[in-house]
């Protein structure tokens, strides 16, 4: 036993010990980091080459999710994609080539190697018809201009109308009285009261829809828009389908009042 404690005890100092054998047995050795050095920078000439050479060239697009229109305006954005390597597409190229694009919120994109770029869409959401004079322009949520309608009659989106001297281009972020603030209010909308708007009266301490069958929903400003609007859901199931004038008037949401326009 006390033999086997002395042997126990050196080996314990010479493992303490600086430079003891024990520990030289796993220091890696001059030729083996010389050859670890050689595979990271073949590994890295590796990646380059590929980078800048067709190896991997994007030869197949796929773009799913969103609206055809959506899709085929990122199918565009993106041929210019076509040929650079995978390796060298960036979510800072995608994301500039598709920000001109009117009916697209944001994209994400996937390397499928060998050859093809796979991107899913996120479209914007058609919420509002903004009219100016004789001119009808398509609205997201977001308040972005999605297109210009010819034939405002065909379109059933909720109006809401600007002066005629607005200035309105395709893919604009609407400031709030010029549109925005509409858009989102319709864009907060849930059934059974979406699809059910008509109008929409924006000021800059009013929000008031028309209802199709004629009847006044009065929220005030868009504070806590979501519980006026909870509130307004149970009043006009409360009401019946039968309300066909009057209002309803949420703007203080612990006071609702209705009555007679």
């Amino acid at each position: 036993m006390a033999a086997r404690k002395r042997a126990t005890s050196r080996t314990a100092v010479l493992a303490a010990r600086p430079g003891a054998p024990a520990l030289r047995r796993f220091a890696p050795s001059p030729r083996s980091l010389l050859v670890g050095f050689a595979l990271l920078a073949l590994g890295i000439g590796s990646y380059a080459v590929a980078r800048e050479t067709s190896v991997f060239a994007v030869r197949r697009l796929v773009v799913v999710g969103g609206t055809p229109q959506a899709q085929a305006e990122v199918r565009a954005a993106l041929a210019g994609e076509l040929g650079r390597s995978l390796l060298a597409v960036t979510g800072d190229d995608v994301d500039r080539r598709v920000a001109a694009s009117p009916d697209v919120v944001s994209v994400k994109f996937d390397r499928s190697f060998p050859h093809t770029l796979r991107v899913v869409v996120h479209a914007e959401r058609a919420v509002l018809l903004l009219r100016r004079g004789n001119d009808g322009f398509v609205v997201s949520a977001r308040g972005r201009v999605l297109a210009q309608v010819k034939n405002v009659s065909l379109s059933s989106l909720p109006r809401t109308w600007v002066p005629a001297t607005t200035q309105i281009a395709i893919g604009d972020l609407l400031p709030p009285l010029a549109g925005g603030r509409a858009a989102a209010a319709l864009a907060a909308l849930r059934p059974p009261l979406a699809g059910r708007v008509r109008f929409a009266k924006v000021g800059e301490h009013e929000l008031t829809f028309v209802l199709r069958q004629g009847l006044e929903l009065r929220l005030g400003d868009i504070q806590d828009l979501r519980l006026k609007l909870a509130i307004a859901r149970r009043i006009l199931a409360l009401l019946g389908p039968t309300a066909t004038r009057g209002y309803v008037d949420v703007s203080v949401p612990e006071r609702p009042v209705a009555g007679a326009a």
